[in-house]
């Protein structure tokens, strides 16, 4: 027996839309982009036969109720593409529409026909046929459609079926008989601060001028002055909460503490409060208010770590003993990753019973401070957790705020970390940190700046953190520090130092990767202006980031060929293209002379684009031009470890 199908069942499988870019994961993940910047999305999209294809974008932000449109344009061998630009932070999403545009077919068909005298009557009234069955479109289009099959029917003149403003004016005003929309695909729009930004890690009480003792949120607005001057953009503050007085810590992660030792700010949670408390030595949560104004002030954001663990004395494990697991003699089981072990941590249990509430308490922390004006969150070694987890605080968070950003402290294994990024982690951190050869550098950054990376994984390049002293860094040499501080700064949008790197500290425990003495365990006091600091050298490779739009993206990277394996070279182009730099540093001490190759180097927007033929020196302002299609330059890493280049057409 037939059956009549509804229009949409009878189209089903007509086009084929395949190879949709962007996507992560076919569309389980997010793709991340940044507001006010264009989204351009391309397919391959086909079906059977010569008939004339149409086809749109449609998007829209997560909770809106009207679809967006923007018509996709066809390129060669059936590749079609569009754009949209998301206008605000949050989640989107968006599809591909595709459909026959019949009277587009039926004029192909008619012009491809012979003029060699033939009666072509039916032919044309098939055309006007059209036009009676056009459906609302513009009044504009309406008036163009009328007019036309007015002209048609009064003269019999095929050519008034064929004029080019009919066919614009009917392609928005037929009905769409075979329409198909492919999957949806998800989006994620973030405020610019997400695509670049040079951090500042410190670790407030330790920002007195007393030594021994504490400091206070006071101390912290004091330095903020030094920090802005440095140029940086964020100031990322260690745990602020009370510390745990049960196993605590001493200095150099001695098992037993000493009288006055403060313990690890890592150990959360004392009688005064948990993650939602401030240490009552900092001061109070006015005080910490006042913090955040001050900041925002001198053009700084707070960030705050948000470590997921507790100390035994944490009031949690008085409240809600289900949330942690004892061992087999009642005691709690302590945090421990063989051969290490926390002794003044325990780790909540994610898999009790009542987990639910666990994760909604966590998330209301994190809400907490939102609230006292935190919109950055560094995640405190998130790959412990449950992934399900953190996506679903991400977007729980997220969804009341979307300028919220959270990064990713993860030195796990790669796949992992890049499965955090897609998730929802706005940034990550790399394994920059360990790449200190030309040829680790060049297949890092050109894994992370190739796709799909990409388009889910934002790095943000740390020289040194508080559990990380490189050994690179452990000799304290000066030209050491400012290369790793240049590439830091150039190759990544984002970058971010511990603090007393400007002031090259590079004690190590004998052996390790790890600073003696270290901040974790003790106040620490320093002369900020101590003679041998490289702070003047970071305040001027921030000027230099600000002033350069290039050096404030990181996808379009591309390294060049320089004839010296001790340096690396490099060109970034800005999302516009109006801004190109190229750099070369040193990756040794020695005296170097380089051959910068920069023949096929575009600068412009658009037609405007010409090719480079000077560069101007980024420091000294010095003007060179190109010779045979590069420069020769001479690096003095003693002076300055980095050439930093504007091409100029």
């Amino acid at each position: 027996m037939n059956k009549t199908l509804r229009p949409v069942e009878s189209a089903h499988g007509t086009f084929h839309i395949t190879d949709v870019y962007p996507s992560v994961d076919g569309g389980r993940f997010p793709v991340k982009r940044i507001v006010g910047e264009p989204v351009e999305v391309w397919a391959d999209i086909y079906r059977a036969g010569h008939d004339v294809i149409s086809a749109a974008l449609v998007w829209r932000r997560e909770g809106d109720s009207e679809w967006q449109v923007a018509p996709m344009t066809a390129h060669s061998d059936d590749r079609w593409g569009g754009a949209f630009v998301p206008d605000r932070p949050g989640r989107y999403a968006f599809a591909i529409e595709a459909w026959t545009d019949e009277f587009a077919s039926w004029r192909h068909r008619f012009e491809q026909k012979p003029r060699d005298g033939s009666d072509h009557t039916l032919d044309a009234l098939e055309g006007a046929g059209m036009l009676t069955q056009a459906q609302a479109g513009s009044p504009a289009a309406a008036a163009v459609i009328i007019r036309q099959c007015e002209i048609f029917l009064q003269t019999g003149e095929p050519g008034a079926l064929l004029a080019p403003e009919l066919r614009e004016a009917m392609a928005g005003s037929q009905f769409r008989r075979d329409l198909m929309r492919s999957q949806l695909y998800a989006l994620t729009a973030d405020r610019p601060r997400v695509r670049s930004g040079a951090w500042y890690q410190m670790f407030p009480r330790s920002q007195g001028k007393t030594p021994g003792m504490h400091a206070t949120f006071n101390d912290c607005i004091a330095r903020l002055p030094d920090i802005a001057a440095m140029g940086f953009d964020v100031v990322l503050l260690a745990p602020i909460h009370p510390i745990g007085r049960q196993h605590r810590k001493g200095r150099n992660n001695a098992t037993t503490a000493q009288a006055g030792d403060p313990g690890s700010p890592y150990a959360i949670g004392a009688a005064e409060g948990g993650h939602d408390a401030v240490h009552p030595e900092l001061g109070t949560l006015d005080d910490f208010r006042a913090f955040v104004a001050a900041s925002q002030a001198y053009g700084l954001e707070v960030a705050l770590d948000f470590a997921v663990q507790c100390s035994p004395d944490h009031p949690w494990l008085t409240e809600h003993p289900e949330w942690f697991k004892r061992r087999p003699d009642g005691s709690m089981r302590t945090a421990e990753h063989p051969p290490q072990r926390w002794e003044d941590v325990v780790n909540p249990d994610f898999g009790s019973e009542d987990a639910g509430a666990l994760w909604r308490a966590l998330r209301d922390v994190v809400l907490f401070w939102v609230e006292q004006g935190v919109r950055i969150f560094r995640v405190d070694n998130p790959h412990t957790k449950p992934l399900a987890f953190w996506e679903w605080l991400i977007r729980e968070v997220r969804d009341r705020d979307a300028d919220v950003l959270f990064l990713a402290e993860a030195f796990a294994r790669p796949k992992l970390m890049k499965g955090l990024a897609k998730l929802g982690f706005t940034q990550s951190y790399s394994y920059f940190t360990w790449r200190t050869q030309r040829f680790e550098l060049e297949q890092y950054l050109g894994e992370l700046a190739s796709y799909p990376e990409r388009d889910f994984f934002r790095p943000n390049f740390f020289v040194n953190t508080p559990d990380v002293l490189p050994f690179h860094l452990q000799s304290g040499e000066s030209w050491m520090f400012k290369s790793r501080l240049a590439l830091a700064a150039t190759l990544s949008s984002s970058y971010g130092i511990y603090s007393g790197f400007e002031l090259l500290e590079h004690t190590p425990v004998p052996g390790r990767e790890e600073y003696l003495n270290s901040e974790k365990y003790e106040i620490r006091v320093r002369n900020w202006e101590q003679p041998g600091n490289i702070k003047p050298y970071i305040a001027a490779l921030n000027r230099i980031r600000r002033g350069n739009p290039a050096l404030q993206q990181f996808a379009n990277l591309r390294f060049i060929s320089v004839d010296d394996g001790g340096v690396i070279g490099f060109i970034k182009e800005a999302v516009d293209q109006g801004n190109v730099i190229a750099a070369a540093i040193a990756l040794s001490a020695e005296l170097r002379e380089v051959w910068l190759p920069l023949g096929d180097v575009m600068v412009g927007r658009g037609d405007a684009r010409r090719p480079v033929s000077a560069v101007e020196d980024l420091v000294t302002g010095e003007r060179h031009a190109l010779e045979w299609g590069g420069i020769r330059l001479r690096i003095d890493p003693a002076r300055d470890p980095a050439l930093l280049l504007r091409c100029v057409a």
